[in-house]
């Protein structure tokens, strides 16, 4: 295996780094020493292969993670992918809390990033729900049927943008909660924007 080169942009993100800097860095020595190019995306570390996003690694409050875009396609043979929520479809994490974890777990983490770097060379591709799969919650099926704009204004979105306005919609289980959700997000869908852009 060929080290890959740092990237100056990432060196600046773990310089700011408080939280998880050790973990961070020994999950980014782990991924260079497989040859992924190091880029900074979204704010995070990410590394490509062949100019597609394979791996980023991030720290949360309660432990940091090393997320393979393409996880669910992967190989798991020592049961350590974990989905982040029952609506992601595609990434897969492996976290942890301590650097000492991660440094034992070398050699595994080795073979996780080459399996995610076998599954993007092979033009490998994820078969994502469909839009028209999600449920559409009954506040914002009235909402639409009662503003003609804003179901033209919501169709026009990216189907990426539709699902994420529609899990986020369906998720609370009172109705007046979903309802203050669809208030607060129709100007937004109104102006094209997607929930977090």
């Amino acid at each position: 295996m060929v080290k890959a080169a740092t990237n100056p942009d990432v060196d600046a993100y773990f310089e700011r780094q408080t939280h998880w800097r050790e973990e961070l860095e020994v999950l980014r020595e782990i991924v260079l020493e497989c040859g992924l190019v190091e880029q900074l995306k979204w704010g995070e570390p990410c590394y490509t292969v062949e100019g597609a996003n394979a791996i980023i690694i991030h720290g949360f409050n309660d432990y940091c993670a090393l997320l393979f875009f393409k996880g669910v396609l992967m190989k798991d043979p020592q049961n350590i992918l974990i989905q982040q929520t029952k609506n992601v479809q595609a990434t897969r994490q492996i976290r942890f809390t301590q650097a000492v974890e991660i440094a034992r777990m070398r050699d595994v983490l080795i073979a996780y990033v080459q399996e995610a770097v076998t599954v993007e060379k092979a033009g490998l591709k994820v078969a994502y729900r469909k839009t028209e799969e999600f449920p559409v919650p009954q506040e914002f099926q009235a909402r639409l049927e009662a503003a003609p704009e804003l179901k033209t204004a919501f169709e026009a979105l990216t189907p990426g943008r539709q699902r994420a306005y529609l899990l986020n919609f369906a998720a609370p289980k009172q109705s007046k909660t979903r309802q203050a959700r669809i208030d607060k997000a129709v100007p937004r869908i109104l102006e094209g924007k997607g929930l977090n852009d």
